[in-house]
């Protein structure tokens, strides 16, 4: 009986990216073979910050050379002043009074819509220099974002008829801070507004590793708890690699500054050193 095998990669700003790939550069360092298995997964799984890791292992750049990236200058990045906990704090006045998850949902997008952002053009252009490719690759590759109108959770895929460049900004759509991104008439916000991680898309696999730059235990400040999502998972043999203190101090307030990426990539390859055992065990 073949195994499926899941990687999921959770949200986290720029920040994240780096981490992501450092956790996995880490795992690599200490087993080779299995660093490139992971990158071969059956499905992978990318919200937010996630959807540009995602699209960049399907790419096929070879991780040695996107880890190195995340330690120099990144000119094509859009440098943010935002406080996470302020811009969060937003999201929860905006929610006030809110009866049902789908709600909650569309207040936020509602922030989303009425935020004088930069230019959906402009922002389209930083998610393409992220990616290199404008096309789907030949994977099993699913990007999470959540419709403005409906507040419905969106997977997009290969088939789904979606350019891949839209599909990964509309992913990476932090509300109040990035515009969201217009696919036929509908527009599209961040995949975390639904949940940080996703996990439960991975569901029917039989093996799924979450990478997710949040201490353990943290509370839950948006949408699905990952917990929860777990439980979705039924039978699945799942690990869970989370943030360590160093790599929250790596994070700082804003996790969209392109000045977290060095750090957070630093701090990630040490969780991946440390956690590389955990992971065989489990990936097989």
């Amino acid at each position: 009986m073949t195994t499926t095998r899941a990687l999921v990669l959770a949200g986290g700003g720029l920040a994240g990216i780096a981490w992501e790939l450092g956790v996995l550069r880490g795992i690599a360092d200490v087993d080779p073979d299995l660093g490139a298995r992971l990158l071969a997964a059956d499905v992978l799984i990318g919200t937010s910050a996630g959807s540009s890791v995602a699209a960049q292992l399907a790419g096929g750049t070879p991780l040695d050379d996107l880890y190195a990236a995340q330690l120099t200058p990144a000119p094509g990045e859009l440098a943010v002043d935002v406080d996470m906990m302020v811009l969060f704090q937003r999201f929860t006045a905006a929610t006030e009074g809110v009866t049902t998850a789908a709600e909650m949902r569309r207040r936020i997008a509602a922030v989303a819509l009425d935020t004088d952002t930069v230019d959906e053009a402009v922002r389209l252009e930083v998610i393409r220099s992220r990616i290199h490719d404008a096309d789907w690759p030949d994977r099993d590759l699913r990007v999470i974002a959540v419709s403005a109108t409906t507040g419905d959770r969106v997977v997009f895929d290969r088939d789904s008829g979606v350019p891949f460049v839209d599909a990964v900004a509309a992913s990476c759509a932090v509300p109040g801070v990035w515009p969201p991104v217009t696919i036929g008439d509908t527009r599209y916000v961040d995949g975390g507004v639904h949940s940080g991680s996703n996990a439960d898309v991975a569901a029917g696999c039989d093996v799924v590793l979450v990478l997710t730059p949040t201490v353990q235990g943290a509370p839950t400040l948006l949408g699905r708890s990952l917990e929860n999502e777990v439980v979705d998972l039924g039978a699945a043999a799942i690990q869970v690699v989370h943030a360590d203190e160093a790599s929250v101090a790596a994070f700082g307030t804003n996790s969209l500054s392109p000045a977290t990426r060095e750090p957070s990539a630093l701090a990630g390859r040490e969780v991946g050193r440390r956690v590389a055992g955990q992971v065989g065990t489990i990936w097989g």
